[in-house]
């Protein structure tokens, strides 16, 4: 017999941590306090959604945030984007520190899975230079927005501004205080390339920012750079390109979109949506007047998302640079994926197909449920779905006249999209012993 007892493992710790804040921030935003005074307050289903919308840094929402709540509920979702981004037992941590009380191994644990570190060594140290490095980036973009918001708002006000929008686009969490994102600002340098630059150094992962920030400090040493880095910062700034320049010839001569604006504002519109297309959310045009095949961009950036121990979503820029490879090393005849001179493991690559397996399915199978019940455009459905697993937060506007069952499907959709698909998945799954045995191997014919 089975004990029950068994000590929970770090996915289904982490599952549980999310539920507790998510939960938590439900409460606390259907506080009066939470909306402006005389304002009837939110049911617990659009708390729920906002909640879980927050914590997944995704920015979908079925409210506009500017106008239904206050600021006190405002600042409960910027505190939330900002667990969510960062990670919660990033947050634990910071007060265990605090408190002087020392973080037990089971713990490093919980942190490794939350920040997807591959070892448990060295977190502790780890956690106290992403802290660091996170409040300081923050710090940089919040003055810089300060410095354009400071034209249209009061000295405090633009301050608030400054900080929720720099925290928002770091976290890759896609929340605005404008109705309508930045569609306002989309002629502002300034504030598109600090957004962009706060975007990319959020979704780029915390291991390579970090890594970069160590090899600085050798100062002629011999610099050393991970292959996790190395196919990171590749495979971004190939996406960024290439989402650039498609966004801008697909758009180019829609007059709905940027067909009347200069070319140098057609190239920052372009770069600003394919940097915020791959997981943040944010936008300086309608997303829902673009060309079908803008959309189905779109669709693939979302997929991707940003790059693994970062504070975005998707199945992971190295997960598609594995499959990649190893699609590349069978049309080669190579028995071994091998990439710089390193030979990737059988158990990465399974864990990569995994992840895209399982990402596919959901978003099928929410999709079609999605589909039948509500019976909208089969585009705009994709695209919403797609969002939200990516926690990429743009939408084609059908968010708030879903169903409330379907609306239950989009939290789910964007809670397994920051956890992971497949941290979900092991959560709910049995760890078993390694078999004693193997059996013979045969082979099926594919293809």
């Amino acid at each position: 017999m089975k004990k029950r007892n068994q000590k929970r493992t770090p996915s289904q710790i982490l599952l549980i941590l999310f539920l507790v804040i998510i939960l938590i921030g439900t409460i606390v935003l259907m506080l009066p306090i939470s909306t402006p005074k005389g304002e009837v307050g939110i049911s617990f289903l659009e708390a729920l959604f906002t909640s879980t919308s927050a914590v997944s840094v995704t920015g979908l929402s079925v409210l506009d945030v500017s106008k239904t709540f206050s600021t006190f509920g405002k600042t409960i979702i910027m505190i939330l984007f900002q667990l969510g981004g960062l990670g919660i037992m990033t947050f634990s941590s910071i007060i265990m520190f605090l408190i002087g009380r020392k973080i037990t191994y089971q713990e490093k644990r919980i942190l490794q899975e939350d920040l997807n570190q591959e070892t448990v060594g060295g977190i502790i140290k780890f956690i106290k230079r992403l802290i660091s490095m996170v409040f300081i980036i923050e710090g940089i973009g919040a003055i810089l927005l300060f410095l354009c918001f400071r034209k249209d708002f009061e000295v405090g006000e633009a301050i608030y501004y400054a900080v929720f929008h720099s925290i928002s686009a770091f976290c890759n969490a896609g929340f605005s205080l404008f109705s309508n994102s930045f569609e306002g600002y989309k002629d502002n340098y300034i504030i598109n390339y600090t957004i962009s630059i706060l975007i990319i150094l959020g979704g780029i992962g915390f291991a390579v920012i970090d890594t970069v920030i160590q090899n600085i400090k050798r100062k002629g040493r011999k610099k050393s750079f991970s292959l996790t880095s190395r196919m990171a910062v590749k495979l971004s700034l190939a996406l960024i390109i290439i989402g650039t320049i498609c966004i801008y010839f697909f758009e180019y001569s829609n007059i709905k979109t940027i067909g009347n604006f200069n070319e140098i504002d057609k190239m920052t519109t372009s770069f600003f949506q394919s940097v915020t297309a791959r997981t943040a959310g944010f936008n300086t045009i309608n997303i829902g007047l673009m060309k079908p095949a803008t959309i189905f961009l779109f669709l693939f950036l979302m997929f991707i998302g940003a790059s693994p121990g970062s504070t975005g979503g998707g199945i992971k820029t190295t997960t598609v640079g594995v499959i990649f490879y190893s699609v590349w090393a069978t049309l080669r005849n190579k028995p071994d994926i091998n990439i710089k001179n390193r030979r990737i493991s059988w158990h990465t690559l399974n864990r990569a197909i995994t992840i895209l397996f399982i990402s596919f399915m959901y978003i099928f199978l929410i999709t079609l449920v999605i589909l039948v019940i509500e019976e909208k455009d089969f585009t705009q459905t994709l695209f919403e779905v797609v969002s939200a697993f990516g926690t990429v937060g743009i939408s084609m506007g059908i968010t708030s006249s879903l169903t409330d069952f379907s609306r239950i499907l989009i939290i789910l959709t964007m809670f397994v999209g920051r956890v992971g698909p497949l941290t979900a998945a092991l959560a709910f799954g049995e760890t078993t012993k390694r078999p004693k045995h193997k059996y013979p191997e045969e082979n099926i014919l594919v293809g």
